[in-house]
């Protein structure tokens, strides 16, 4: 039986609050998200904007029957790394997850302009990291998970317009990890973006990869990023860069039977920054075409 079977679905309110450009539409307040999220039939969630922290958020959550799956966690760097200040960052994060009940941190490195302006097009150009800049990233995703209770995973999460988008970038750091108890989230919908095949780094990567994101890509707003239509990242997501489950150029089940493949039996989280059509609405497509595309994939749920 596949790891998939008993593989949690969960999903990231983003869609609801951005939390980086909260003008994309008016705040819904966080009952309102988890009675949804739990009445669509999901299993967990992301910290979202709004949310409670610690005993609070975990009574928010039981009362739904709702998991606390993952907190993000983006780091500050500078062009030569993560900044001196971000492991303690990093302990925050950690602390504040374990403290409402999670069970992933997902940590990512904060957005900087000088990679934003190559967002979805880091070949053209992008400055990079020297090699002591992955060097420091990953003592610092170890000590993490060193630190981090039973039960509790570290995923780092590459994402564009920051230090680390690019799949030779994401090869960089997973050499790095390897032997580690640190391990990847890999946002299949960044690393379209970032240039790369998911179906491939899902293969290449089986042992990293701790948690996924389930993200589609709608290929013109690529496209116009790509062509520098579009100002960055921020402006992408404006445009929708990121759109509905099935929707996009994701193969979702390719993606599906490669986890399937590696016997990934860990969350899966749908995620789409901004929409279109109404959050709920959003958000119960993307569940109806992950359940679709494992039902195709013969996975019994």
């Amino acid at each position: 039986m596949s790891g998939l079977t008993n593989a949690p679905i969960g999903c990231v309110p983003i869609v609801w609050n951005n939390a980086d450009l909260p003008d994309l539409a008016p705040e819904t307040g966080p009952d309102e998200i988890l009675d949804t999220l739990a009445r669509l039939g999901f299993q967990g969630c992301q910290h979202g904007r709004g949310f409670e922290e610690g005993e609070a958020l975990r009574a928010q959550l039981a009362r739904r029957g709702v998991r606390l799956a993952e907190w993000y966690a983006p780091l500050p760097a500078t062009d030569e790394g993560p900044a001196p200040d971000a492991l303690e960052v990093g302990r925050g994060f950690l602390s504040r997850l374990v403290a409402g009940g999670g069970e992933v941190l997902v940590v990512a490195i904060d957005g900087s302009p000088e990679r934003n302006a190559f967002s979805g097009r880091v070949p053209d150009g992008a400055p990079r990291w020297p090699d002591s800049g992955f060097d420091g990233l990953a003592a610092i995703l170890r000590e993490l998970a060193d630190v981090a209770p039973e039960g509790v995973r570290i995923a780092f999460h590459p994402h564009t317009a920051t230090w680390v988008e690019a799949p030779d970038e994401v090869d960089a750091l997973a050499a790095r990890l390897r032997g580690s108890r640190a391990g990847l989230c890999l946002d299949v919908g960044h690393y379209v973006v970032g240039g790369g095949d998911p179906v491939e780094a899902i293969r290449r990567h089986a042992a990293l990869i701790s948690h996924v994101h389930m993200k589609d890509v709608d290929p013109e707003v690529l496209r116009r990023l790509r062509a520098r239509e579009l100002d960055g990242f921020g402006d992408a997501i404006r445009a929708r860069l990121f759109t509905e489950l099935g929707r996009g150029a994701l193969d979702v089940g390719g993606v599906v039977e490669a986890l399937r493949d590696i016997e990934y039996g860990s969350w899966l989280m749908v995620e789409q920054d901004s929409s279109w059509l109404p959050p709920a609405e959003a958000a119960e497509v993307g569940l109806r075409t992950l359940r679709s595309a494992l039902t195709s994939a013969g996975v019994p749920r």
